[in-house]
Parts: structure tokens; C-alpha cells; sequence
């Protein structure tokens, strides 16, 4: 005969009180104790942006639990049954998740950086044959049809997981580990998986549009009606820098001097839909009047560049970092800023002579889950442009035009409203 495992079933003021105490620990104050809620029943309770970090929820059940904005960083939730548990923004980094069930559960925006949700087991004493093994009612490792929009998952470990049906649209999933991972139906749309393994995936049905798929590994992989519409891949995007007339190295110092000597020596440059990638960096760089429309410069280090006046109309720049760039009077309309870090950015107006304004502009660009910190959008044109995700904590925008942008999940400053000039038709602000 087995010794059962025993589940103890907790309310919501016992939950509370385990937290405050683990919470008293991590702070160094008296009357601390590790959260240990093994084998615990905690279905539809709460422990929403608590740190709950290093804690131990070894095979609890989760089942409908509100776990949103808490940090969770190194936890184990070993065989834990999270079925619709809403996990939205959580931090999981490096939690040990292996076995857990996750069929319908929300983690929108979480962290799951280097988070083991491989396959796992639980094993419980036997008398007679040693180890048996404890099942959920749900498959361990199960991810079906749970929501991953926007979490990042670099380095992740999902190695032989079942994640069908699962959305991942504008996940960052960079060196994650999917090997052998049934992935059937799944949506990837706009995730990034640059360097990530999927061999001998399942990807059957998948959607991979506008996917990043940089040294992306799918060796005997499936990819039966698998649709990668507008995947970032190895294969230049438009023209390969390296088959135009002049290298383009030789193109950016004469754009430089240009810019230096006022228009004296040198001469401007254009790359329009030309794959820049292989450049890596172009930080610090004088560019006034840089065109680069429809181009390609997903990852570029741009921190710090002069680009006034540029003309970045449909570029590509996911992933980019845009610090500290003074991009006032820029056109980035329709342009793809997908996890851009634009902290400190300067998309204010360009002043021409006669004290005359020329806006910045955002319009119908993508501007998703990126950072904008600190930035500089007084009187930016931004209309229909998305917004969802990103900060925007003590960014300057006054008389700024957002009509029609969509800022679902977006975290703004408390004088947004008030600053900006026209927010007619905007979606999502006040769930911001």
C-alpha cells in the first residue's frame, strides 16, 4: 500500500498570514518564515503581487488562483495545477515549473527568464514497489491553450512540453529550449525566437508571422501549412548592404562629415530597404537626416545617435536600443518598435528657422511592450499608433496627438491625460 499524499486545504487569511511571514523573512525582520505551501489546496485564492520569492508550492493546486504581479523568482512550483490561474506580469525567473499544468492560464507579460517547464513527475513513497508516482488530473506539462502574450522566456527550458493551441504573439522566447515540444496550432505571431531550439517540434498549423527566427534552430522540425508570412530570418530583408555600390561603411563616414562640415564635404546617405543588421552598431553617430525607410535594423545599438530629421518611415527596429537618441522631427510613421529601448529618447519637435515646428511622428507604428522611460514626445504625432505594454513613466507629453492609439496594459504617468493634447478615440487608456 502507498502513503497518499495528503492535501491540506488553506483559506485566503491563513495564505495571507504564510505570506506575511515569508515576506517579514525576506526583509530581515522578526517573526520571518519561508512560504511553504506543499501539497496545499489553494484554489481561487489570491497572493497577487506578493514576493514570494524562493518560496515552496511543491504539487499545490492553483486552479482559477490570482498570482498576477507576484514575484515568484526562483520559487519552485514543481507538478503545481495552475489551470486558469492568472499569472499576468508575474516574475518567475528561474522558478522551477517542471511538471506544472497550465491549461488556460494568463501569463500576459510574464518573466519567465531561464524558467525550467519541462515535463516532471512527482514521486511519493511505496511500500511495495519503492516510488509511485502522484499524477494531476492534467497532464504534466501541459500549456494548452494558455496565454503567453508579451512574456519574455529567454532561455526558458519547454523541452518536450505540450503547449497546443498556446498564444505567444510578441513573446521574447530568445535561446528557449522547445525541442521535441508539441506545438500544434500554436501562435507565435511577432514572438521573438532568435536563437531558440525547436527541433523536432511539432509545429503543424502554427502561425509564425512577423516571427523572428534568427539562427533559429528547426532541424526535423514539422512545419506542416505552417505560416511564416514575414519571418525575420539569416536571409537579408530587401537589399543586402553588402551588394550595394559603396560599402556602406564608407556611406556612414561621408554622412558623418556631411552632417560635421555643414554640408560642405561628404554627402548624405539613404538605405532605404536595405537589411542594416550587419552593422551591430551605430552608437553616438551623427546621422541628421539618416533615411532608412522600409530598412531593415532589428537589435541595432543606436544610443545615443543624432538622427534628427530622420526618415524612418516602416523601418524595422524591434529589439532595438534607441536611448538617449535625439530623434526630434523623425518620421517613424507605421515603423515597428516591438521591445525598443527608447528611455530618454528625444521625439520632441524639430525647431526650423522661423521659430517653425516639425513634430516628431509615431503614427500607426508599433510600438509594443518597449520602454519609453523618460522620453521626450512634446507634440508628437502618434495617431493610430500602438502603445500596448510599454512605460511611458514621466515621459514629457505635452501637446502630444494620440488619436485612435491603443494603450491596452499600458503603464503610464499621472499626469498622462492632462498632458496630452487630443486623446479622441484612444482604446485601453483607462485599463492603463
Amino acid at each position: 500500500m502507498s502513503e497518499q499524499v495528503k492535501y491540506r486545504t488553506l483559506d485566503q487569511a491563513q495564505v495571507d498570514d504564510i505570506c506575511r511571514r515569508h515576506e517579514l523573512l525576506w526583509s530581515g525582520k522578526p517573526g520571518g518564515a519561508r512560504a511553504s505551501l506543499t501539497y496545499c489546496v489553494l484554489d481561487g485564492l489570491s497572493v497577487a503581487n506578493r514576493d514570494l520569492s524562493d518560496a515552496d508550492f511543491t504539487g499545490s493546486t492553483m486552479v482559477g488562483s490570482d498570482l498576477s504581479g507576484t514575484v515568484l523568482n526562483s520559487s519552485s512550483l514543481y507538478g503545481c495545477d495552475l489551470r486558469r490561474a492568472n499569472l499576468a506580469g508575474a516574475s518567475l525567473r528561474r522558478a522551477d515549473m517542471r511538471g506544472a499544468a497550465l491549461r488556460g492560464a494568463n501569463l500576459q507579460g510574464a518573466d519567465l527568464s531561464e524558467t525550467d517547464l519541462r515535463e516532471g513527475t512527482i514521486a511519493q513513497m511505496d511500500r511495495e514497489r519503492g516510488l509511485a508516482i502522484l499524477k494531476h488530473r492534467s497532464r504534466p506539462g501541459e500549456m494548452t491553450m494558455a496565454n503567453f502574450k508579451g512574456a519574455n522566456l529567454s532561455r526558458s527550458k519547454m523541452s518536450g512540453s505540450s503547449a497546443q493551441r498556446a498564444d505567444f504573439t510578441d513573446a521574447i522566447l530568445l535561446g528557449a529550449r522547445l525541442v521535441k515540444a508539441n506545438l500544434r496550432s500554436t501562435v507565435f505571431s511577432g514572438a521573438n525566437l532568435e536563437g531558440a531550439d525547436l527541433s523536432g517540434a511539432d509545429l503543424t498549423d502554427a502561425d509564425m508571422t512577423d516571427a523572428v527566427l534568427i539562427d533559429t534552430t528547426l532541424t526535423m522540425a514539422r512545419l506542416d501549412n505552417c505560416d511564416r508570412t514575414g519571418a525575420l530570418t539569416n536571409d537579408p530583408i530587401g537589399k543586402n548592404m553588402r551588394e550595394l555600390d559603396r560599402p556602406v561603411e564608407d556611406m556612414i563616414e561621408d554622412h558623418i562629415r556631411w552632417c560635421a562640415t555643414g554640408g560642405k564635404e561628404g554627402q548624405p546617405s539613404s538605405f532605404d530597404e536595405t537589411d542594416l543588421r550587419p552593422l551591430k552598431s551605430l552608437a553616438g553617430k551623427t546621422l541628421t537626416a539618416f533615411h532608412a525607410r522600409g530598412a531593415t535594423l532589428y537589435g541595432l545599438d543606436l544610443e545615443g545617435a543624432q538622427l534628427q530629421g530622420a526618415r524612418l518611415e516602416r523601418a524595422d527596429l524591434r529589439m532595438a536600443c534607441l536611448r538617449g537618441a535625439d530623434l526630434r522631427g523623425a518620421d517613424l510613421t507605421g515603423a515597428k518598435l516591438h521591445n525598443a529601448d527608447l528611455r530618454d529618447c528625444k521625439l520632441g519637435p524639430l525647431i526650423l528657422t522661423g521659430d517653425r515646428l516639425l513634430p516628431a511622428s509615431l503614427a500607426a507604428a508599433k510600438v509594443r511592450y518597449s520602454d519609453l522611460t523618460g522620453a521626450d514626445l512634446r507634440h508628437i504625432k502618434a495617431t493610430g499608433a500602438d502603445f500596448s505594454y510599454s512605460t511611458l513613466f514621466g515621459t514629457d507629453v505635452r501637446n502630444a496627438l494620440f488619436t485612435g492609439s491603443c494603450f491596452t496594459g499600458a503603464r503610464v504617468g499621472e499626469t498622462f491625460e492632462s498632458d496630452v493634447e487630443d486623446l479622441q478615440g484612444v482604446v485601453d487608456l483607462d485599463a492603463a
